[in-house]
């Protein structure tokens, strides 16, 4: 069993806060709550929870970025309601009525094709839910969250302009408007607020849980580029080659070139004749 968490990380390249703490940096958070994981699994009584990943504590320290998301079972869910909940007032006057209206979403979205899964929900579609149900701030649990897409909405319902997208009004106060039918005429109705929600996404499939984390986690966007050209440029300087094509070629040295390719690890078809060029530095593999 895995659980995830997705928290407000603060600023990547500074100061983080994260459960009442304050980190100089994101690595140095993450450092703190790996020893502080490492220590939970050594406890034998922690590993003998129902479900518990057959994994060694390498490996799943090696998965996790505690406290936001653990490969195991995640001793800080507790911590983050208490944080981020709040607590029972019987002078609520929370009521709504039943979310009735048919929904209807692509499923050719830049965040649902990312990653497929079987059960994948876009997220626009959780949205429309979430809205609907709680307001900012509230604590939301998906004890069956496939690739996070809950997450995702819930991290959105802050987002102006993702909330626009979905044929809503939104006002300089936060207020979110739908328009609705009502004695027939059309009238704009006040049905939500503006504000991100947080949650708790858990799910039984390791992989699922691993997807989740990856769709709800911050991201610094520029060392993440780095990373993944310096991936590109090594996936373009060891195979690149395979894409030359030999244009017109007589049957004679179609047949060298054949017999050039079974026998060289890193073939150059242009002594053979015409080919296209083949960018060896990463240029024709940029993001």
């Amino acid at each position: 069993m895995s659980d995830q968490l997705k928290m407000d990380s603060g600023k990547i390249g500074g100061a983080v806060e994260c459960l009442g703490l304050t980190f100089p940096s994101d690595a140095a958070r993450r450092e703190h709550f790996l020893g502080l994981l490492a220590e939970k699994l050594k406890d034998p009584t922690f590993r003998k929870q129902e479900g518990f990943p057959q994994g060694t504590d390498e490996a799943i320290l090696d998965l996790s970025d505690p406290p936001y998301y653990t490969a195991c079972p995640n001793p800080w869910l507790a911590e983050y309601v208490r944080h981020h909940g709040t607590q029972y007032d019987v002078s609520d006057d929370y009521r709504k009525e039943p979310f009735a209206a048919d929904v209807k979403e692509g499923k050719n979205a830049s965040v649902y094709n990312a990653h497929s899964y079987h059960t994948k929900v876009p997220h626009k579609a959780v949205m429309r839910y979430i809205l609907h149900y709680t307001r900012p701030g509230d604590v939301i649990l998906d004890a069956f969250c496939g690739t996070g897409m809950t997450g995702v909405a819930a991290q959105f319902c802050g987002d102006r302009r993702e909330v626009e997208s979905l044929g809503y009004r939104v006002d300089d106060h936060g207020n979110i408007f739908e328009q609705q039918d009502q004695v027939g005429q059309s009238k704009w109705v006040q049905i939500s607020r503006l504000g991100r929600r947080f949650s708790l996404l858990n799910d039984l499939s390791p992989a699922a849980s691993f997807i989740a984390r990856g769709f709800n986690a911050s991201v610094d966007i520029l060392d993440f580029e780095k990373r993944a050209q310096l991936i590109l440029d090594s996936a373009s300087e060891r195979f690149s080659w395979m894409y030359q094509t030999l244009h017109q070629p007589s049957a004679e040295n179609a047949e060298r070139a054949a017999a050039h390719v079974e026998v060289e690890a890193r073939p150059d078809l242009s002594q053979f004749g015409q080919v296209s060029p083949v960018s060896t530095n990463g240029t024709d593999l940029r993001l």
